[in-house]
């Protein structure tokens, strides 16, 4: 999330907050989509992370950026820590490590996705390229250890980082070694979205296995084909997840109000200044208990900044986020928009894809989706293999998309961006189990040729 919201209306009621999230109802003629993809910066002389700080650091990058492209600066404490693009609505912001996170504008189609994609790579390499910094695009850093990496100065950053080790042991990992490319989709009801978010939640681990390409750690395979998608089980898991009891009776925007208030806080913010609420429930200080704030009410901001804070697997804002894809190489990115449009955007695909999910147990998704990091699509579910359901679920997507009718300048319609998804179905393997061979056979037990072959 580039930036923490500023809307200081003082809340009263829980109806609220449920209103909060009833105001992202559209009518499907509106719908749009976000793509957000993070990159790992690194420089391209030692293939080591680059700190904020210096004439060739992450800020002068920042700054070269802002000089480039005319967007507002992002500053905290009088570091520049993100740009944000006024008329558009797309936004640059750094995770902990660095990465450098391209938040894209709503738009209408995946064409559209593409194209900001290329210009926005464009420009970051006439800035980058100068000053010796490229960018990979992996699910999680295969050769740095956690000391090794700079820590960004915002300060929501610092509070996470004394936080995570007391809830979770890969939290940090996940804050400064990892990188995922998520999508943003709407919703038309209430109804509308408790269906997309049914679907895709339990749909997550396809993408996860379409996608996974963490197989390393320090330099070595970690025995995993997406370690970014484990990091995940081991966080924290009051605020991360499968949230199973979204396919209970009565799910709906309050069912999840009810959640989020029950989700620990990290911060509130009041100017510049990150308070450190760790730990005290959104509850506790909608009811004036929070003992940092004795007495003192949540705004809209603090609701709004609270919510970006849960991290389930598919997260509700006033839009559903798509989290479970490994960030990777540019040619890759467009696809994942490509595949929950397909699957969501289209009643037909949206009603089969309920039928292939709608009987699975609680325990069975959460089995599945503690199974994909591991096996990818080898994992199973009820008598099938995740193999199986994803080679379906692409077929969907691919109607889907036909049926949108979305074209390009050369009459293609938004399929074409399912291509490298195609392809790895056809290999029937993950990107990972690649790479792996790739480490195993020509990079001869080396991942610094990843350097090369995945860099941006």
């Amino acid at each position: 999330m580039a930036r923490d919201q500023i809307d200081m209306t003082p809340l009263q009621s829980r109806d609220e907050l449920v209103a909060w999230f009833e105001a992202g109802c559209k009518d499907p003629s509106e719908f749009r989509m976000g793509t957000e993809h993070e990159k790992t910066p690194f420089t391209l002389e030692g293939h080591r992370p680059v700190p904020y700080e210096g004439a060739r650091g992450i800020g002068a990058l920042l700054e070269g950026m802002k000089l480039l492209l005319g967007w507002e600066p992002i500053m905290e404490q009088g570091n520049i820590i993100g740009l944000y693009d006024v008329t558009g609505g797309g936004a640059i912001s750094l995770e902990p490590g660095g990465q450098f996170e391209l938040s894209g504008a709503p738009v209408e189609n995946v064409h559209q996705t593409q194209s900001e994609l290329m210009a926005h790579l464009a420009q970051v390499r006439e800035i980058a390229t100068p000053l010796g910094i490229g960018f990979l695009g992996l699910g999680m850093t295969p050769s740095w250890s956690r000391a090794d990496i700079p820590v960004m100065p915002k300060g929501r950053y610092k509070i996470m980082t004394n936080y995570m080790p007391k809830v979770g042991q890969y939290g940090l990992d996940m804050m400064y070694r990892t990188c995922t490319v998520q999508t943003n989709l709407d919703f038309s009801s209430e109804a509308d979205m408790v269906k997309k978010l049914r679907v895709s939640l339990a749909l997550q681990p396809v993408a996860t296995a379409l996608f996974a390409n963490s197989p390393f750690t320090e330099g070595k395979p970690n025995g995993f084909l997406s370690f970014r998608s484990e990091i995940w089980r081991d966080t924290d898991n009051a605020r991360s997840g499968m949230m199973p009891w979204a396919f209970e009776d009565g799910m709906g925007f309050e069912r999840y109000v009810d959640y989020a208030l029950d989700v620990p806080m990290y911060f509130v913010k009041r100017g510049e200044e990150y308070i450190d609420v760790s730990g005290s429930s959104f509850r506790a200080f909608f009811d004036g208990r929070n003992n940092n704030l004795p007495g003192e009410r949540p705004t809209l901001s603090d609701w709004a900044n609270h919510l970006s804070t849960i991290f389930p697997e598919v997260r509700l804002k006033r839009y559903l986020e798509m989290r479970g894809s490994d960030g990777g190489p540019w040619g890759r990115l467009p696809a994942l928009p490509a595949f929950w449009v397909g699957l969501l955007y289209d009643d037909a695909s949206l009603d089969a894809a309920w039928e292939i999910v709608k009987h699975w147990s609680a325990h069975e998704r959460q089995a599945l989706r503690d199974d994909v990091p591991r096996m990818g699509f080898k994992a199973r579910i009820k008598d099938r293999y995740l193999f199986e359901i994803a080679k379906e679920c692409l077929v969907l997507a691919h109607a889907g998309l036909r049926r949108r009718g979305r074209i390009d300048q050369l009459g293609r319609d938004e399929t074409r961006h399912l291509e490298p998804l195609d392809r790895i179905i056809d290999s029937g393997r993950t990107p990972a189990e690649e790479m792996l061979d790739k480490f195993n056979g020509p990079w001869k037990g080396s991942v610094e040729p990843a350097y090369a072959e995945y860099a941006f």
